[in-house]
């Protein structure tokens, strides 16, 4: 049961465990009574070791998750780099992004503009963080602001456009999630540094 609810359901097991134990085991029989010191020090083991291993089988899991999550990070962020590196125009890769993005953040939509900043809507910043106007926005507590979030992409220290980003309501992208989705769009600020550096070579 540790192993494959959460952490309560362990510790209901360890508690039902120890509870069965005085019931079947101990005298009087049948009978949630311990008169022996010996079988409470059994009943309180039984009790102990069942949460510490529920605790124990609840980590694991989530340290399971947590690999799993990081391999599929990864593997987005590399074939979104090997794109930028082989396409021949930017939309490619901007388009590539986009879709990652809204499956990512949990979007209703995402689109790019490219050129001048207009307005001054919420931004996703390069550490993960939003902010809106000059305040940061807790994710983890709101969720993403209703309105457009825009964040921006460079390539070489140069500003090319901005994803706008429609989150879904209720979207809460983790820290880690919300750095890989700068790290992708970064990606495409790249594809627009390749394709302006080979075309200047040509």
């Amino acid at each position: 049961m540790a192993v494959a609810g959460n952490r309560v359901a362990g510790g209901l097991a360890a508690v039902w465990a120890a509870a069965w134990f005085d019931f079947f085991f101990t005298v009087p029989y049948y009978r949630f009574t311990i008169r022996s010191r010996a079988d409470v020090t059994t009943a309180v083991l039984l009790l102990f070791t069942g949460l510490v291993v529920s605790q124990l089988a609840a980590r694991a899991r989530r340290l399971k998750v947590v690999a799993v999550t990081d391999a599929g990070y990864l593997a987005q962020i590399h074939e979104t780099a090997s794109l930028a590196k082989s396409a021949t125009v930017p939309d490619v890769v901007v388009n590539h992004v986009r879709q990652q993005l809204t499956a990512l953040l949990d979007l209703d939509g995402a689109r790019f503009e490219y050129g001048a900043l207009l307005g001054h809507p919420p931004r996703l910043e390069p550490d993960g963080t939003v902010t809106v106007g000059h305040s940061r926005w807790d994710v983890q507590l709101s969720g993403l602001p209703a309105e457009e979030i825009e964040l921006r992409t460079f390539g070489n220290g140069q500003y090319y456009g901005r994803f706008m980003l429609q989150a879904r309501p209720g979207s809460r992208p983790s820290l880690q999630t919300r750095l890989v989705a700068v790290t992708l769009a970064g990606q495409a600020g790249q594809a627009f540094g390749v394709t302006r550096t080979a075309r200047s070579v040509s």
